[in-house]
């Protein structure tokens, strides 16, 4: 396998023998490239990791909650039928 630091040291070595006007239109195009690429990335509207750890973590209690409460209503909706049955039977 080629070792990633001798791959960076032969593009350097590239980079440092090209003349200085092709050294200047590849860092003009990579200056533009990453200003177009970060500007597009901000437009998606992007979470951040935390953010995204923090909402996931919201979900979880309030999935918690919501089995909790329907636990609760089937409860009350059992004593209500048994109530319900009780007084058809009296």
């Amino acid at each position: 396998m080629i070792n990633p630091s001798k791959i960076e040291e032969i593009a350097r070595q590239i980079g440092s023998n090209m003349p200085q006007g092709m050294r200047d239109i590849a860092e003009n195009f990579e200056n533009k490239t990453k200003q177009v690429l970060q500007n597009k990335l901000a437009e998606m509207d992007f979470v951040s990791r935390e953010e995204f750890d923090i909402q996931s973590q919201v979900l979880v209690r309030t999935r918690e909650k919501l089995t909790a409460l329907e636990e609760k209503v089937a409860a009350l909706e059992a004593m209500l039928a048994a109530q319900a049955k009780d007084a058809d039977s009296e």
